[in-house]
């Protein structure tokens, strides 16, 4: 954080990662940031139209246009394809890339 204004992250990492997501999300909201989250399903029964994925993945890379950085969750070096997308479409507007792995090394 810079002085008193508080950094916006947004969380991106593979959805197989969720735990750590939130485990790493919780722990940047305690040192201080604000942090935005990909949107979990909370019911394996719920069938979701493409129109909502669609607007899930609209609205996460809202997230990124909003945030000061993203923190990418690599956990193994893993980045899959759509969180390479959103790595690229962060790196496009300027943002600040985290990654993870190089967090706790």
């Amino acid at each position: 954080m810079v002085g008193d204004i508080m950094k916006v992250i947004t969380i991106c990492g593979s959805m197989k990662y969720k735990e750590e997501i939130m485990m790493v999300a919780q722990d940047k909201a305690l040192e201080g940031f604000c942090v935005l989250t990909p949107t979990y399903l909370v019911s394996k029964k719920i069938d979701m139209t493409d129109e909502q994925i669609t607007k899930l993945k609209e609205e996460h890379f809202k997230r990124i246009e909003i945030s000061d950085a993203i923190l990418v969750i690599n956990k193994n070096n893993y980045i899959g394809d759509s969180t390479k997308l959103e790595i690229e479409y962060a790196r496009g507007l300027g943002k600040e890339v985290i990654y993870y792995s190089d967090l706790i090394n």
